[in-house]
């Protein structure tokens, strides 16, 4: 274990020694090999902690592993799109056809985006927006190569409901490069990445990432070396690390470069979910009592619980597992990135350790989650 703990209330202090206990022990049961958090008290870092090893070769876990941030990255997206709506850059409301110079499925499939030509006899797309987009009312799977004949199409009038898809954010992204002239990389790295210090972390592979990065391991213990990727997509590219998430997230939770008058901008929960969990996508809607009280916001889910409104976002694929949750009351949050996507069971209770009892739906997101 290797901490860096920095001046914080000794609430977070308390936190933080008592993760030192928690989480080896977590990671024991699980059988997740490593894991690192961050803890932010009054939109301040105060505590970053690694645990276990990085790689196969055992080398540790360390702040400055370069992680993959999978669907965390749609957070960071949705906070973009708020700053951009902040100043009146890009009407979360209007069609994002309003935005290309082409009809949308004019453009054809595009390996870097998306399956737009395959849209092409269905004209509800000209109603798609960006608020839409970030809140996954689309109306695709998640994505295209996951329907039984690899053709997109869209399932429901989009902005009616929720339905998780990555190629619904790739749509957003397309009309901020292609129709607006933005790369978001770029933005990314202007706005967010270069001012705050995060010198390791980019939606596209860095070689200067190699010396220090994770490896990662699956459900069955298998290893897995971490996945270079050439491709910017906000739908899930970003590598990263747990002191550059939580120097991102500390922005986010301090709602830094949003006016006083636009921060209600995010996280913007404005979608009801009606799903009984996330996944497998386009669930039918579950009874009342079984819904998450819940709703999509910018990239992010926004709740309210014991200790009032906060927002989250997870991140998963075979092989990684994070989670960001924050609370809006004191502006805290935790951050959790793991390169083994068996520490996903233990989250709950990591995150209640550190911020207590905080109405996030847990069994919405992973409902085989045993200890929540």
């Amino acid at each position: 274990m290797a901490a860096l703990v920095l001046a914080g209330s000794a609430m977070a202090n308390d936190a933080g020694s008592r993760l030192d206990a928690a989480v080896p022990a977590a990671m024991a049961q699980t059988g997740a090999r490593g894991l690192a958090v961050a803890v932010i008290e009054d939109g301040a870092i105060v505590s970053i902690r690694t645990f276990g090893v990085r790689n196969t070769a055992g080398d540790p876990l360390t702040a400055d592993t370069v992680m993959y941030g999978a669907s965390l990255t749609k957070a960071v997206f949705g906070y973009l799109a708020a700053q951009l709506a902040a100043e009146g850059k890009l009407d979360l409301d209007r069609p994002i056809a309003n935005l290309l110079a082409d009809p949308l499925p004019a453009y054809g499939n595009l390996a870097a985006y998306g399956n737009w030509g395959d849209l092409a006899t269905d004209e509800r797309w000209r109603s798609i927006t960006p608020r839409m987009v970030l809140t996954h009312s689309t109306g695709f799977a998640n994505f295209a190569f996951l329907e039984p004949d690899k053709r997109l199409r869209i399932h429901f009038d989009p902005g009616t409901r929720y339905a998780y898809s990555g190629e619904g954010i790739m749509l957003l992204q397309f009309a901020l490069e292609r129709g607006m002239g933005l790369d978001v990389e770029e933005e990314l790295q202007r706005r967010f990445f270069r001012p705050l210090g995060m010198r390791r972390t980019s939606l596209r592979w860095q070689t200067a990432f190699a010396g220090n990065l994770a490896d990662g391991w699956d459900a069955d213990g298998r290893a897995e070396a971490h996945d270079e990727r050439s491709r910017v997509r906000a739908a899930g590219s970003m590598d990263t690390t747990i002191a550059d998430m939580a120097r991102m997230a500390a922005f986010m939770v301090r709602a830094e470069g949003l006016s006083s008058d636009r921060r209600s901008l995010f996280p913007g929960g404005t979608l009801p979910i009606t799903t009984r969990q996330q996944f497998p996508t386009l669930l039918p809607d579950a009874p009342e009592a079984e819904r998450p009280k819940a709703l999509a916001g910018l990239g992010v889910i926004a709740f309210s619980g014991p200790q009032g409104p906060g927002w989250y976002k997870g991140g998963h694929n075979d092989t990684t597992a994070n989670t960001l949750v924050c609370l809006e009351e004191r502006r805290r949050c935790v951050v959790i990135l793991a390169n083994d996507v068996r520490a996903e069971r233990a989250f709950p209770r990591l995150v209640r350790l550190v911020l207590g009892e905080t109405g996030v739906p847990y069994r919405w997101e992973y409902p085989d989650i045993e200890d929540e």
